[in-house]
């Protein structure tokens, strides 16, 4: 009888990771020492306590020092990737992009780049967008960033949106593995009707800048909090779930949930969703605020380097962002 070939199935696998951020700390009394607000306040609503911020520098600078550590942690060279692919939405400028510039920093000879804006789903986005360069067996290293300079376009005398962010950077080394571990699915999803509730209305096409859009504080963000968060904890939860679903796993066979810190109750409520006890989600809000594409990759550097993840751990990222742009993504963890 003819025997069989089996083939292997080609995945794209997380195979580093690693954060980066800046030294300063703005807890929830500097705010509260001149704005109508409190660490109470800020920390009941939201379960932010402090935040990182980097006066001198850009994204770019984030999202090297984490790259670079990343693919130390490989131990790559910077010639060894062939892709990079920065999430961001604070670019260094409108171009270029902001990958480009993070290649020059690193010295990445053989390589090309481009940048994802996809706000706080940046890294989901650009991480499926990793998976099918390495699944099309075209690619096998692919250098993935998410790194946002969020003060730079915070408004520190609004107080329903300064408090929510901090600026930082993650990034991650995605390679090709057949040794069944890796991205195993993603369901990802925009919809454009969410335009009006979250979004910074000046600096591109529709409203460059003019010395009216500055006076009217048009590239500052603006955010409908209570229509976002209606709409992201919902989408959250059923995004996540699906991955359990879709995949025949229960709660016992998940690891981590891996949420994009935006806020700590709709975290609670993808957790619950999923029948997840409270130990099985990665939270760091408390210590880094929302930052935005980084959030992802940073709750996985800093549950890494505890310890706390290991080879064959399922893993469900989850996001929600403007747009609005959402979506899940299930792993098995590759190191």
């Amino acid at each position: 009888m003819e025997e069989k070939i089996q083939t292997k199935k080609r995945r794209a696998a997380i195979t580093s990771v690693a954060h980066w951020v800046p030294d300063e700390v703005l807890d929830n009394n500097y705010f509260a020492s001149y704005l109508d607000t409190s660490d109470e306040w800020i920390v009941t609503r939201t379960g932010i306590k402090e935040r990182r911020i980097l006066r001198n520098g850009a994204t770019s600078d984030l999202g090297y020092n984490a790259a670079k550590l990343a693919l130390e942690r490989r131990g790559m060279s910077p010639n060894d990737i062939q892709l990079i692919i920065c999430c961001t939405v604070t670019p260094d400028m409108p171009f270029p992009p902001t990958a480009c510039i993070i290649q020059d920093k690193l010295g990445a000879k053989k390589c090309w780049g481009f940048d994802i804006n996809a706000a706080c789903s940046g890294f989901l986005f650009g991480l499926e967008t990793a998976r099918n360069f390495i699944e099309s067996g075209n690619y096998d290293r692919v250098l993935l960033i998410g790194a946002d300079k969020m003060s730079s376009i915070s408004n520190y005398q609004d107080r329903n949106t300064c408090i929510l962010f901090g600026d930082a950077g993650g990034a991650v080394v995605v390679e090709a593995t057949e040794d069944g571990t890796g991205i195993l699915d993603s369901y990802l999803r925009v919809d454009g009707t969410g335009k009006e509730f979250l979004y910074m209305k000046g600096g591109g096409s529709l409203n460059p800048a003019t010395e009216e859009t500055v006076r009217k504080g048009w590239h500052y963000i603006y955010q409908d909090g209570k229509t976002v968060f209606k709409r992201a904890v919902v989408d959250m939860a059923e995004s996540s779930a699906l991955m359990m679903e879709r995949n025949g796993l229960s709660s016992e066979d998940i690891a981590y949930l891996v949420p994009h810190q935006a806020n700590l109750r709709i975290l609670e409520a993808a957790r619950e969703r999923m029948g997840l006890e409270k130990d099985k989600v990665m939270v760091n809000i408390d210590r880094y605020g929302n930052t935005t594409a980084a959030t992802i990759p940073m709750c996985m550097s800093e549950w890494w380097a505890a310890g706390k993840v290991k080879k064959g751990d399922n893993l469900v990222l989850s996001s929600f962002g403007a747009g609005y742009t959402w979506g899940a993504i299930l792993l098995r963890w590759a190191y």
